[in-house]
């Protein structure tokens, strides 16, 4: 049990508490994918998402949520009945973890729940000899948030993949394109109160760093969901450079850069954020 711990946490560098915090949640992510795998749930689900990029091809961003897909629609899923198994995931590494569905307030696609454990229980289990627990508050908590899209839109298509802490375990994973189509999606479509989410733009770098192309069926059927563009548009990388310019072009990339800030090591990748550098590495969308 604190074999496998050490082992999950033998990549991290740990500087100081919100590293701690931010390497538990990690593993804590990993160990849901785990719970998730043995019931069964990607035989319905497909993950996607900044923490999908982080621990299957190496984003070097910290990622909050969990984000899943199921690979049919189907407005009735239940996602409670995976419960046990995330939390008998986590008890069997001596973590004391518990899940709970979010209420919804509003009606939507998406269904959301919470893994929380207390915060200075877990430093002191995950770092034994940990002599910072008196500056956490005692009731703090480690959250991670995990949403399915029950209502997806048409056209992604998918990979399978496989960890092998905190136990071997497989994955349905949208592939490349689909995870970049869903980025891109979030890149002009996303409302996040009054602020621009700065991830979404990390992430966007980080695929046109890798050379990923677009799935434009998947885009598409995802901007006419979300009314950003008509059933008849006709959605090519052309006109999509030309959408995406225009987001550039009327955008606050200081807000951006603050948003990502907490979430990356080397500040310095953010350097050249502008509306120039966005618009000039766009050429490369293929």
């Amino acid at each position: 049990m604190q074999q496998v711990l050490s082992q999950m946490l033998s990549k991290y560098q740990i500087r100081d508490i919100d590293d701690k915090k931010n390497a538990i949640k990690e593993i804590v992510q990993e160990v849901v994918l785990c719970g998730l795998s043995r019931g069964g749930f990607f035989r319905e689900a497909a993950f996607y998402g900044g923490t999908a990029l982080r621990i299957f091809y190496g984003l070097d961003r910290f990622s909050e949520d969990l984000d899943f897909s199921l690979v049919s629609q189907n407005p009735d899923f239940d996602l409670t009945k995976y419960f046990s198994y995330i939390e008998n995931e986590t008890k069997s590494l001596g973590l004391n973890f518990s899940v709970s569905e979010k209420e919804k307030t509003i009606d939507s696609n998406v269904k959301s729940a919470f893994l929380k454990g207390n915060t200075k229980e877990h430093i002191l289990i995950f770092y034994e000899e940990s002599n910072d627990t008196n500056i956490i508050n005692k009731e703090e908590v480690i959250k991670v948030k995990f949403e399915v899209d029950v209502n997806p839109p048409s056209g992604a298509t998918y990979e399978t993949k496989f960890g092998l802490l905190p136990s071997p375990y497989q994955v349905r994973l949208y592939d490349m394109p689909s995870l970049f189509a869903g980025k891109i999606h979030a890149c002009l479509c996303r409302n996040w109160r009054t602020r621009v989410k700065g991830r979404d733009f990390y992430d966007y770098v980080f695929f046109l760093s890798m050379g990923a192309k677009v799935n434009l069926v998947n885009l598409k059927a995802k901007l006419v969901q979300s009314k950003y563009i008509a059933e008849d548009y006709n959605l090519t990388i052309e006109n999509l450079k030309t959408l995406l310019n225009e987001r550039f072009s009327n955008m606050d990339f200081a807000q951006a850069r603050e948003d990502v800030l907490p979430f990356v090591r080397d500040k310095s990748k953010l350097d050249l954020w502008s509306k120039e550098f966005f618009i000039e590495i766009t050429k490369q969308l293929q």
